[in-house]
């Protein structure tokens, strides 16, 4: 039977990955921080070792028997954090677990990054050899976290893979879960003109794509976008949820700059408190950037093909939202 390590198992994407993982006969050991939240993996068969990344040293003793890891734990839009963090989980926690991986002789690391390390796309769609463009510390600590684990791959020629995921959602989501809600309550407005492009991945197709890089041995070395089939415009998205949830369609557009100045003010006042601002800069960032990208490489290395369409992954989502009375 195969072992497979998945960090921060009890987190949306991870969750998904333990429970195919197990469909497909892995043994799976969860690691997660002492009182996480583990609704999410409730039931799954799953045994959990407890530690943080950005505090303890030495995690060799968890990898012993360990064939594959996934490392999907990140620090994550965390907020009333020290800037700091960011690099202690996402980098110096990396580099632990590598180093620990290496020393017991794992024979595949998959790293989770984000397409968020591409930042503003010039050129949509963006593909993995585009360049470097993070927009913020977040992106900036998984610049340096996907390096990292190149550079290691180099070195010490531990086998390793990259899925950079685009716009996950799902059950269980809680992200894009606010779109829902704002456009299932009527109170949605779209800032700007809504013209950019979002693409979207439904969590069950991202699932896939992370143990397609842990299996296949084409894809050592190499970094992979994650996404599902094709993209639209917010415009077109916000449309479809609506349509799907059957409400009016939201057509208030506000424009952009007041919100983000009104972003910024919030920080400046909220900040020195410890204060979670109500509105963020980069919230406004949804409205602006354009977000595609070309998936042609991990369809070609890895086999990789969603196979759930926006509208079907969409109907899932709501469907569920509702049953749960999330919305």
């Amino acid at each position: 039977m195969t072992s497979a390590l998945v960090t921060g198992a009890n987190g949306f994407t991870a969750s998904y990955v333990c429970r195919q993982l197990i469909e497909k006969g892995y043994k799976v050991l969860g690691l997660v921080r002492k009182n996480a939240d583990m609704k999410l993996i409730e039931g799954v068969p799953v045994e959990f070792n407890y530690a943080d990344l950005a505090v303890d040293k030495d995690f060799s003793s968890i990898m012993d028997g360990i064939d594959v890891v996934y490392h999907i734990a990140a620090a994550y839009r965390t907020e009333n954090v020290p800037r700091r963090y960011f690099w202690d989980v996402n980098v110096e926690g990396t580099r632990k677990l590598l180093e620990a991986a290496k020393k017991a002789g794992v024979k595949k690391f998959v790293h989770s990054s984000t397409v968020g390390v591409q930042g503003y796309i010039k050129n949509p769609p963006a593909k993995e050899e585009d360049p470097y463009n993070p927009g913020d510390y977040y992106q900036e600590s998984k610049v340096d976290g996907e390096k990292l684990v190149l550079e290691f791959y180099k070195r010490e020629k531990l086998p390793i893979s990259i899925v950079r995921p685009v716009g996950i959602y799902g059950p269980g989501d809680t992200r894009f879960l606010k779109l829902f809600k704002h456009i299932n309550n009527g109170k949605f407005r779209m800032i700007g003109n809504g013209n950019v492009l979002y693409h979207m991945t439904f969590v069950e197709d991202l699932a896939r794509g992370f143990i397609l890089a842990g299996e296949k041995d084409e894809s050592v070395g190499e970094v992979f976008t994650i996404g599902g089939e094709g993209f639209l415009t917010l415009v077109e998205l916000v449309e479809k949820i609506a349509r799907i949830l059957s409400k009016p369609v939201p057509k208030t557009k506000i424009p952009v700059w007041p919100v983000w100045f009104g972003g910024l003010l919030c920080e400046i006042v909220c900040k020195p408190f410890g204060i979670s601002p109500p509105i963020y800069r980069r919230r406004v960032d949804f409205f602006v950037k354009d977000r595609a990208f070309d998936i042609s490489k991990a369809k070609r290395v890895l086999g990789y093909s969603p196979k759930f369409s926006l509208d079907e992954g969409l109907r899932i989502t709501a469907d569920w939202y509702l049953k749960n009375k999330w919305l």
